[in-house]
């Protein structure tokens, strides 16, 4: 019998204060608790679309800590590795949702849980069963100290011929641009699948043609480059080829964790071995439906949901 995928990621989790009313938050007064944070966002999607994820992190042991922690392991997310600490209280995130589904994110993250995670986690039995590991710049831009479990974490990937996945997710709030920049120098040479925004490339690389972008990630060995670029739908790269898909025309609630989704239905495809057409039509349509609902992750669908919206079929309710 064939053993279902697993993936690993690895980063914090916020409790997110997700606004009743749209607009500036100096005129909100009412608020609704969520989870939230870019790696337990992809872990979820992983989960919802029935491919087993393992999610390392740490959580402050308090009420948030343990509902967190309750949300994601309802979820079907794998939380063997995810430890409460008394160190750091749980980390919060405020949301603004502007009229036309934008937003902006207050964080409140410092010191964070995580503060207390070490490379010494890394070891050969925490990734003896994982097809695919995922990472982000999110936690690599936390603490520097970080950037070094990361490195441990990819350089027993190599070892164990582990495929890679990077989104460099920028948070300029957390870190600068050139901080990032040289941060990702050190983390390129281990990624194999390069999840990244139009606009965050050009930053990243300080680049901006298709000639541009080809020649960095030949210069690192990166083997996919996939581009999301929002309404304009995505691209891929491989093998010397560039693949296009069309974006998904929805009705746009809160574009917040759209991104971790279409991570979560690229990986998806890439480990059942889709065809690149289909694994970005697939990825499109998990992003999408991600903006149709409000929250970090109440949009993320089931795999019979994204299969029903790309390819145009109604579900029967009732």
């Amino acid at each position: 019998m064939k053993k279902s995928k697993k993936v690993l990621t690895i980063g914090d989790a916020l409790v997110t204060m997700n606004p009743i009313t749209k607009g500036p938050l100096r005129f909100v007064t009412h608020f609704e608790r969520r989870a939230g944070g870019a790696e337990l966002n992809f872990a979820i999607g992983m989960a919802r679309l029935g491919v087993e994820c393992k999610w390392i992190s740490r959580l402050g042991k308090d009420e948030f800590g343990r509902a967190i922690f309750n949300f994601a392991r309802g979820e079907g997310v794998d939380m063997t590795d995810v430890e409460f600490t008394d160190e750091y209280p749980t980390s919060l995130n405020f949301k603004q949702i502007n009229e036309d589904g934008s937003g902006s994110t207050f964080y409140y993250r410092h010191p964070s849980p995580t503060l207390t995670m070490t490379k010494s986690l890394v070891t050969d039995d925490l990734l003896s069963d994982i097809d695919l590991i995922h990472i982000t710049g999110v936690f690599l831009s936390i603490n520097k100290n970080n950037i070094e479990i990361i490195e441990t974490l990819l350089k027993k990937a190599k070892e164990f011929k582990i495929p890679v996945s990077f989104d460099p997710n920028i948070r300029l709030k957390m870190w600068t641009i050139q901080e990032a920049r040289t941060t990702f120098e050190r983390i390129f040479p281990y990624v194999d699948i390069l999840l990244t925004g139009l606009d965050e490339l050009k930053m990243i690389t300080n680049k901006s043609t298709e000639v541009e972008f080809i020649e960095f990630v030949d210069a690192y060995g990166i083997k996919e480059l996939v581009i999301k670029d929002g309404e304009n739908g995505s691209k891929l790269y491989r093998n010397n080829t560039w693949y296009e898909q069309e974006a998904f025309n929805v009705n746009v609630v809160d574009t917040v964790g759209a991104g971790d989704g279409f991570d979560a239905g690229y990986i998806y495809g890439y480990l059942h071995e889709k065809e690149y057409i289909s694994r970005l039509c697939f990825a499109n349509g998990v992003g999408a439906l991600v903006t149709t609902v409000s929250g970090d992750n109440e949009g993320l669908p089931y795999k019979e949901e994204v299969e029903a919206f790309v390819n145009n079929i109604q579900l029967i309710e009732r």
